[in-house]
C-alpha cells in the first residue's frame, strides 16, 4: 500500500504528465508479492495441519499448491486437482490461501509448494515430517522355553518414525543374567538394549516374564510381555526325614518342590506308595504355598496322632521331564510318668510360657518342685513332662 505523501506525488506528476504531453502516464504493474514465509510443519500421524500462503497484489495471477518431492500438482486457486479426499483449500477472499491436510498419513511427508504464475514463477516452500509412535510387530516369539542349560532367543521389532528404541526389563525389576560356557555368570543387568534378548545356559532363576518397551519420543511408549521357562527334572526336598511326635498329637511334615514344567504332586503312605493317593480324611490336610513359577511348599498336618498314624511318607512330584520323591519316617514318642522314655518331645515357646504361669498358680505344696523346674538350666521337656504330672496331681 502506498502512504499518503506517495499518492499525492503521484497525482501531481499525473497532472503536470497530462498538461504537457495531453496524455496519461502508463501505471507500472505491481508485481504479486509473499507477506510471510510458509511455515515447516511436525505433526504425529492421525492429525491434522495446514499450510498458510499469504500474497498481496495478485490481479490476474492464480495461486497453486505443488507437492514439490513429486511434482504433483495440488490445486489451483480453490480447485483441486489431486484426487485425495484428505486433501483442501481454503480462500478468504483476499490474500490468504490455506492447504489443509486432514488424517495425516506417513506418505504426506515432504516439501509443500505454495507458487504464483508469474513470469519468471515466483513460489515459497514449506516441509512436512510426520512422526509415528513406536510400534512393535506382531511376530512368533523363538524359542522362549528350553531345558536348563539350554539357550533362549527373544526377538521383539518395533516400527515408527523416528525409528524406535527396544529396551528389555525382566519383571518385578529382576536382574537379566548372561552366562558364560559352563553357566558362570558373566555379566547381570536391570536393562539390555536390542531388538534380540538371547540368554544362554538358562537356569531356573531366569525363568519369568520379559517386557520389550519400544520408544522413540512419540508417546506412546508401548511395551510386549513375552514369558520364558526352564524346564527340569522335579527335585524334592523334606526339611527332616525323621520325624517324633507323642500319640495324640498334631504334627506337619514339610516338604519343598522345585518343578518345570507344572508338575502332579501328591503325599502318599507307605502302604500306598506307588498308585493310591492319600484319600479324603478330616485328620489329613494338604497345604501347599506357592514360592514362584517353579517352587512351592507342600506340608501335609496330621491331627491328634493315631497308633496307625506312624509310619513312612513319601512327597512325591511327577512332570513330562521325570518323577523325584523324597520320605518322611514318622515315629512314636514313649512318655513315661517320671520323665524318662525312649525320647524326649520338643514343646514350643508357647508351651514353654504356658508351663511357667501354672507353675506360678501351684499348690504350696508343689513349691519346691516349682523353684528346682524354673531354674534356666532344666531342659524344656522336663518342663513338659512334669506339667503333665502337675496337672494329674492338681485334679485331685
Amino acid at each position: 500500500m502506498f502512504s499518503p505523501s506517495t499518492k499525492a506525488a503521484w497525482w501531481l506528476a499525473t497532472f503536470f504528465s497530462v498538461f504537457v504531453t495531453g496524455e496519461m502516464p502508463i501505471q507500472a504493474e505491481v508485481k504479486p508479492e509473499f507477506l510471510q514465509a510458509l511455515e515447516n510443519h511436525t505433526v504425529t500421524q492421525g492429525r491434522d495441519v495446514h499450510f498458510t500462503c499469504v500474497v498481496n497484489h495478485l490481479s490476474n495471477y492464480r495461486v497453486a499448491w505443488i507437492k514439490s518431492d513429486t511434482k504433483a500438482i495440488l490445486a489451483i486457486h480453490t480447485n483441486m486437482v489431486a484426487l485425495n479426499p484428505r486433501l483442501s483449500v481454503t480462500y478468504n477472499n483476499h490474500n490468504t490461501w490455506k492447504l489443509h491436510v486432514s488424517n495425516v498419513q506417513a506418505n504426506d511427508s515432504g516439501t509443500y509448494m505454495c507458487q504464483v504464475n508469474t513470469d519468471p514463477m515466483k513460489s515459497q516452500m514449506g516441509h512436512l515430517s510426520v512422526v509415528i509412535p513406536p510400534d512393535i510387530i506382531d511376530t512368533l516369539t523363538e524359542g522362549s522355553s528350553a531345558q536348563e542349560g539350554g539357550s533362549i532367543r527373544l526377538t521383539c521389532s518395533a516400527t515408527g518414525v523416528p525409528p524406535p528404541t527396544v529396551m528389555w526389563r525382566r519383571e518385578n525389576n529382576k536382574p537379566i543374567v548372561f552366562r558364560y560356557d559352563g553357566g558362570k555368570e558373566r555379566k547381570v543387568v536391570d536393562s539390555y538394549r536390542g531388538q534380540s534378548l538371547e540368554l544362554s545356559h538358562v537356569q531356573r532363576t531366569d525363568m519369568g516374564a520379559y517386557y520389550c518397551i519400544a520408544s522413540n519420543g512419540i508417546p506412546p511408549t508401548v511395551s510386549r510381555r513375552y514369558h520364558v521357562e526352564v524346564h527340569f527334572v522335579p527335585q524334592v526336598k523334606v526339611t527332616s526325614q525323621l520325624v517324633g511326635a507323642p500319640l495324640g498329637s498334631d504334627v506337619e511334615l514339610q516338604c519343598l518342590i522345585e518343578a518345570s514344567p507344572k508338575a502332579m504332586n501328591s503325599w502318599y503312605r507307605e502302604d500306598a506308595l506307588v498308585s493310591d493317593k492319600l484319600a479324603e480324611n478330616p485328620k489329613l490336610r494338604v497345604k501347599e504355598a506357592i514360592l514362584n513359577e517353579y517352587s512351592l511348599w507342600m506340608n501335609l498336618s496330621i491331627k491328634s496322632l493315631g497308633p496307625s498314624d506312624f509310619g513312612t511318607y513319601v512327597c512325591a512330584s511327577v512332570n513330562a521331564l521325570g518323577k523325584m520323591e523324597s520320605q518322611v519316617s514318622l515315629h512314636r514318642l514313649e512318655l513315661s510318668m517320671n520323665g524318662y522314655g525312649a525320647e524326649a518331645p520338643m514343646v514350643s515357646g508357647a508351651e514353654w510360657q504356658r508351663a511357667r504361669n501354672l507353675l506360678s498358680r501351684a499348690r504350696p505344696a508343689a513349691s519346691h518342685a516349682q523353684q528346682y523346674f524354673l531354674t534356666p538350666h532344666i531342659p524344656p521337656q522336663i518342663y513338659a513332662l512334669f506339667i503333665t504330672v502337675l496337672r494329674y496331681v492338681h485334679t485331685f
